[in-house]
């Protein structure tokens, strides 16, 4: 089949975008080389080349241009959708998922790694160095993901089944297998897994449910229309230590916490020294479980100093752990 000149354009596209970059360029007869393998030895004289650069740079496809050494002009594509940092991001973010498979983290990266150069490319880790897959349920996972994204833009209620697996590995159904109806607000990422936030038709609630729980989901024809819904405070008040009342408390930590009660409350946080091991943090913070197992997992580094029925449920739940070893 004979190659037009439009074939040749994209070719030239395509080699400026896979190998130019910041640091690396072409000159007009590494350009000829190219498209001679490329193209079945044709050949092509530098002024045709040329025109084709000018028609690339005049269509935003930007060349940019550099004289070197005795006068040679050199050309390259360096304008990239993503920076070398953001495609770190990505990376790391698909490596750091373990709900994702070996196989499946080779193949997203190998894409996004086709969104810069070939140079670029290869500084970016290869996932053979962090297999940390161990979900057999991936492929059920990526049916689900893909139901309730559809399912949240087009308004449509969802059907399926819901469990949990018991001691000897069963996956167990919730109210002995029958079907739950969700109107699906929201699709989020929290803790290593995947959860549909939405309204449980049956009790008009908002609950969650983590998308390698849910079995023979449906979209059903159903449509619905979405309430007024915070998903900020849900996930806050759901996912994290935030749910109960409202309260002001005073926790003394470790110096070793510093960086620990920054990372939790924030660099506005009312942290005050109050001798060279010791500093005291006064916030607002809600009531709950969360908050209280969140104080004790640093031990005796911290220290409840009011108001004191915290002082006290703090101490009860350190005389429930150590009834069990004494038990």
């Amino acid at each position: 089949m004979e190659r037009t000149s439009n074939y040749r354009l994209l070719k030239i596209k395509e080699i400026l975008f896979n190998e130019t970059d910041d640091f690396h360029e072409l000159g007009i007869d590494e350009l000829q080389e190219r498209l001679k393998e490329i193209m079945n030895d044709a050949t092509y004289d530098s002024r045709t080349i040329k025109r084709d650069l000018q028609t690339l740079d005049d269509m935003d496809f930007e060349i940019v241009r550099n004289t070197g050494k005795f006068g040679k002009t050199f050309f390259s594509h360096q304008a990239r959708l993503f920076e070398t940092y953001q495609l770190r991001l990505i990376i790391d973010a698909v490596l750091s998922a373990r709900f994702i498979t070996t196989n499946e983290k080779k193949q997203l990266i190998n894409k996004v790694k086709q969104l810069t150069s070939k140079h670029t490319a290869k500084t970016l880790p290869e996932p053979i160095l962090f297999s940390q897959s161990a979900n057999t349920n991936y492929e059920l996972v990526k049916l689900n993901i893909d139901c309730v994204h559809r399912a949240i833009a087009e308004r449509k209620v969802l059907t399926y089944q819901y469990g949990k697996f018991n001691v000897n590995k069963e996956f167990v159904y919730h109210r002995d297998g029958a079907i739950y109806h969700v109107a699906p607000y929201a699709l989020i990422w929290q803790n290593d897994y995947y959860y549909l936030i939405g309204l449980f038709q049956e009790t008009d609630e908002i609950r969650h449910y983590r998308l390698d729980r849910i079995r023979n989901i449906s979209i059903t024809e159903q449509t619905f229309t979405k309430k007024d819904f915070q998903l900020n405070d849900y996930v806050n008040q759901s996912f994290h230590m935030f749910a109960g009342d409202e309260i002001w408390i005073k926790v003394r930590f470790h110096m070793n916490l510093v960086n620990v009660v920054l990372d939790r409350f924030g660099h506005e946080a009312d942290i005050k020294q109050i001798d060279e091991d010791y500093f005291v943090l006064t916030t607002k913070a809600k009531l709950s479980d969360g908050l209280l197992n969140w104080i004790l997992t640093w031990g005796h580094q911290a220290k409840v100093l009011s108001p004191d029925y915290l002082v006290e449920r703090v101490k009860d739940k350190i005389r429930q752990m150590q009834d069990v070893y004494e038990d």
